[in-house]
């Protein structure tokens, strides 16, 4: 019997995942499309894309003044830098979360929306959902830029570690790809799915350590919200933006590999179930 390398066999299984080939083959239609999403939302306005920023500014100054002000909130690691270390805290968590809310919400009824693009034209409908990532990452970005600031205000600097957050965010990205795929497919079949995911992501967001650290829960709940994937990207978006740690190898590998299976399965799923939706919408 030949032999055969963990290396082979790791390239090999690579080679046959599809989501990479779709992203790839698609990516002009991809770009544009989430160019014309972006724009779209501002066209008209004022003060156009600049919104982006004014929005999470403004909801991070409402929720700043809100829970350090009247709760007395603080948080640990910066609290000698009172509210604006906690606004860091805060915002981070809020970046993270707003750009998983954003893919989720939007996920049930992006076929539905597009019926032309079912019925009438031969379109790779498997980029929609991307398009919904891609534009929630944009906002995700801006508001990043918005924290660095904000960063810089309150510590004249951002850490070296920081240069890991696109690691951090990978898992994070192509966790996104593979719910709004999942969702995209059931919204279709179950249209009571967006009521659903609505009354879930505000449920999420008060169950997420975002206005809160995870170490500030009893310890018996601890090891319960740190199963949550989302709990992990926030808490190791934190470590290396605001804490200056490096983040968990075992994160990195794992929530790859994971996340990595779970846009496969997405994709294979959503490419099975588009077979049947010309004949429900």
């Amino acid at each position: 019997m030949a032999n055969v390398s963990p290396n082979h066999i790791s390239n090999k299984t690579l080679m046959k995942l599809r989501f990479p080939k779709v992203l790839w083959s698609h990516r002009d239609l991809w770009w544009r499309l989430t160019e014309r999403d972006v724009l779209g939302r501002y066209r008209g306005s004022l003060l156009g894309v600049a919104w982006s920023f004014l929005n999470p500014l403004a909801m991070l100054a409402v929720y700043t003044f809100v829970f350090s002000q009247i709760f007395k909130a603080r948080w640990g690691n910066l609290d000698n830098e009172g509210p604006l270390g906690f606004a860091i805290n805060l915002f981070a968590g809020l970046i993270v979360f707003n750009m998983i809310a954003e893919c989720l919400t939007k996920a049930p009824g992006l076929i539905v929306a597009n019926p032309n693009y079912v019925k009438k034209v031969i379109f790779p409908l498997e980029v929609l959902p991307c398009v919904a990532v891609s534009s929630a990452l944009f906002h995700a970005l801006t508001s990043l830029v918005v924290l660095t600031v904000f960063q810089l205000i309150a510590r004249h600097g951002l850490p070296l570690s920081s240069l890991w957050l696109p690691f951090i965010w990978l898992p994070l990205i192509l966790g996104c790809l593979a719910a709004t795929w999942i969702l995209a497919s059931l919204g279709v079949f179950l249209r009571d799915i967006g009521q659903f995911i609505a009354v879930l992501t505000s449920i999420m967001m008060f169950m997420s350590p975002i206005f809160y650290p995870a170490s500030a829960l009893p310890l018996k709940l601890q090891p319960l919200i740190a199963i949550s994937p989302i709990t992990q990207v926030i808490e190791q978006t934190r470590k290396v933006l605001i804490i200056g740690e490096k983040p968990s190898f075992l994160y990195l590998t794992v929530g790859f590999a994971l996340s990595a299976l779970a846009a496969e399965l997405g994709l294979r799923f959503f490419e099975k179930s588009k077979r049947a939706f010309a004949d429900v919408i």
